[in-house]
């Protein structure tokens, strides 16, 4: 009450303002904020709760916390519901059934309004829609049932943009070196690099991809096992940032010249080898922190009566630097285009 009188508004306007509805203009939001700042003023989160149905609350899932992967979506999911002053909490189920049902109950003993349901592989996922009674979102992992939505990283698109980005510089014999087969995100990207270079009338050098570890040690064996078997490659473009390091010592220690006599594309955009390498490489982003953000706001739109189902692909970019040339590119950003790239379009 104090707070309205101050800011000039009914009680039901402030606390409308205090809640974040969207029925408040901006300008009376700003003042009535001012107004609970300038009193010192705390929501009772249980009697909002109670007013509104809601906990304002979000749990949020993990099968591997430990994975690399993970953080920068959690960052965005956190971030996105911060701004909306929600709270998350967070239970690392480490692939263990037992314990992933243990925190389903106790995140649903807290009252939370939803899950983000976070994946460590892009991959498809048992879903867990008959434990939830409230709205779920997948993120970086795929769940089995198509009523459920499940948000993923664009690894055909990631593929499409490394090939595109190599046949664009004129490139003309491209090998391919990436992890595991077992994983589909390995796969994807096969696809979307086969696909431009069957566009460019093109073959990919040794008539396949090279699978075998998300390693440097393997970048380094494999990128010799290319050279040796077909000297003319100009270009090569690697699963991780891990293997692009490894393929640019290899080609170092052969005394082929990076992005002269062979260009490389990594993918992850990890700072820690992209930026250190040398040449500085360029690589594809998956742009995950923005899927955890996304993630976050299809929750608030099943929330809100408008859930959506089945699964969207969230596009990357590809980060130019020396590894591909020239060195006046270092840094640019080349946005994804054309079909099944487009972003992720703001939920209303």
């Amino acid at each position: 009450m104090d707070v309205a009188k101050l800011a000039g508004v009914s009680v039901a306007t402030a606390s409308k303002a205090l809640n974040a509805r969207e029925q408040v203009a901006p300008a009376t939001r700003r003042r009535v904020q001012q107004a609970a700042e300038q009193l010192s003023f705390q929501p009772n989160g249980l009697a909002r709760g109670l007013i509104s149905g809601r906990s304002h609350t979000v749990g949020l899932l993990t099968e591997t916390l430990g994975e690399r992967f993970a953080f920068p979506v959690l960052s965005g999911v956190e971030n996105a519901l911060g701004n909306e002053r929600m709270c998350v909490l967070l239970c690392d189920a480490r692939g263990d059934v037992i314990r992933r049902q243990h925190h389903i109950r106790t995140l649903l003993s807290r009252q939370v309004d939803g899950f983000v349901i976070l994946g460590d592989s892009n991959d498809i996922r048992p879903s867990l829609r008959r434990d939830l009674p409230v709205p779920a979102v997948y993120v970086y992992g795929e769940s089995d049932d198509p009523e459920d939505l499940s948000l993923l990283a664009d690894d055909e698109g990631g593929g499409r943009l490394a090939a595109e980005h190599l046949v664009s510089l004129g490139r003309r014999r491209i090998a391919h070196i990436t992890g595991p087969q077992t994983y589909r995100a390995a796969r994807d990207r096969v696809v979307g690099l086969e696909a431009v270079l069957r566009e460019a009338g093109l073959p990919l050098v040794g008539g396949g991809p090279r699978y075998g570890d998300w390693s440097q040690r393997w970048g380094r064996q494999a990128a010799a096992m290319v050279i040796n078997t077909s000297p003319d490659t100009d270009a090569i473009f690697c699963g991780n940032d891990q293997i692009a390091t490894g393929a640019i010592e290899a080609l170092r220690d052969l005394g082929r010249r990076t992005p002269q006599d062979v260009a490389i594309v990594g993918y992850d955009n990890w700072e820690v080898f992209a930026t250190d390498c040398r040449p500085p490489l360029t690589t594809v982003d998956l742009n995950l922190e923005q899927l955890g953000a996304a993630a976050v706001r299809y929750l608030f739109a099943a929330l809100d009566g408008n859930p959506a189902r089945g699964v969207v692909r969230h596009p990357g970019r590809l980060v130019v630097r020396d590894s591909t040339g020239p060195a006046g590119d270092l840094g640019a950003v080349v946005a994804p285009t054309g079909p099944g790239r487009l972003p992720v379009a703001p939920l209303a």
